[in-house]
């Protein structure tokens, strides 16, 4: 059998796969069985932050696996917390970690840590979190409820765990708080919504009316973290104090991760939470050698560089395709375009794969863009060259 058939044959039809088969992959340029180079501009949705093939990366874990991968949580691990150290300090936030192995445990950790807090901190339980409409939180049943997005609400998978409601706007959000009301949960930049950034003076309005109600504020930067918006944290670039952040995706380059931080280091005790895999040496050790190189391209500056001149490029094309794109949309190199209909999304998607670029599609009719944070104009100049082809088939 071939690959296509040993996936339909022995893997849960759970996605819609292409079955292009990628081999190698060097910076952001994949190899698909042929010999046949990509484009990616996906980077594994948000995930291979440091590009394929990463040196330093493969190094790291490589002299990592011949000592120990894995022992279990209950002995101390020294990657573990020297990634925490580093977390904390890039982030200027005074907080401790969790470590787990996916955006969607951390974002259930992140409730758990609220649902404590709000049972052990007021006369009165408190255990209610509001979202907003088009998040994404995960694919647990709990961060599925939690996600504002109705098609994920099926009946398939009920009856979910209650507590959770969505608003349309932040402004919609202070009307719905009320004394059950524990913590708010967002993305700074919605990125399975349409990519999709709110403004900064509302946020910080929020956080601050949050703060006086001793209502915690979450923010998920599962996608947004980790220098994808231009600052270590989106909640930095925002200048915000949550209380509650999660992280994940690009944090391992692809090995994975994902970290539930808290400035309330004293909610959580022994037994409370746990997990097998999460935070283990090679994780951890993956976590390390990712911030070791893009703190240092975020400090000689060429990633904010990289991120303009993508940005330049996008603009470009929002402005001379104007029959297909409403707008361009989002953040440092999470970034998207606005289709029109849905009909020139999926036209846009299928093309550009045949050209050899790698995109992605979000919500609102979005064309998404999460490519490596170490891309080089070279590949930049390429995916955009091939991109332009897509469109003009369209």
């Amino acid at each position: 059998m071939n690959i296509e058939q040993l996936d339909k044959a022995f893997v849960l039809p759970t996605y819609a796969r292409n079955y292009t088969n990628f081999v190698r992959g060097v910076g952001s340029t994949l190899y698909d069985d042929s010999n046949q180079e990509y484009i990616d501009f996906a980077s594994g949705i948000g995930v291979n932050s440091v590009g394929h093939g990463n040196e330093a990366l493969a190094l790291a874990l490589s002299e990592q696996a011949k000592k120990i991968i894995h022992i279990s949580n209950l002995q101390v691990i020294e990657p573990q917390a020297k990634l925490a150290q580093k977390i904390v300090e890039l982030s200027g936030y005074d907080m401790a970690l969790f470590f787990a192995n996916s955006g969607a445990e951390a974002n259930e950790g992140a409730i758990k840590i609220a649902r404590k807090y709000g049972e052990t901190k007021f006369d009165n339980k408190r255990y209610k979190v509001i979202t907003l409409e088009h998040s994404f939180h995960g694919r647990t049943i709990t961060t599925v409820k939690a996600t504002g997005q109705e098609s994920f609400h099926t009946p398939n998978f009920s009856p979910y765990p209650d507590g959770f409601s969505y608003e349309k706007s932040i402004e919609d959000v202070y009307k719905a708080i009320d004394d059950e009301t524990v913590a708010v949960l967002i993305e700074l930049v919605q990125g399975e919504g349409g990519v999709e950034p709110f403004a900064k003076e509302e946020i910080q309005k929020l956080a601050t009316h949050l703060k006086s109600k001793d209502i915690l504020l979450i923010v998920d930067e599962v996608q947004t973290g980790v220098y994808r918006t231009g600052e270590f944290l989106a909640s930095n670039l925002y200048e915000i104090s949550p209380d509650i952040i999660t992280l994940a995706k690009g944090l391992g380059g692809g090995v994975p991760i994902g970290v539930v931080m808290t400035s309330h280091k004293d909610i959580l005790s022994a037994g409370d939470h746990g997990s097998t895999f999460g935070g283990n040496y090679l994780s951890t050790t993956a976590g390390l050698s990712v911030l070791d190189t893009l703190s240092n391209l975020y400090e000689s500056g060429k990633l904010q560089e990289m991120m303009l001149y993508f940005e330049s490029k996008l603009q470009e094309i929002a402005t001379d395709y104007k029959h297909l794109f409403s707008k361009e949309v989002g953040l440092g190199l999470m970034r998207g375009l606005r289709a029109k209909d849905s009909d020139i999304l999926g036209k846009i998607l299928t093309n550009s794969m045949n050209e050899r670029l790698i995109i992605l599609k979000a919500g609102r009719n979005t064309v998404r863009f999460l490519p490596s944070l170490t891309i080089s104009k070279e590949e930049i100049d390429e995916g955009f060259k091939r991109f332009e082809k897509a469109l003009s088939l369209v």
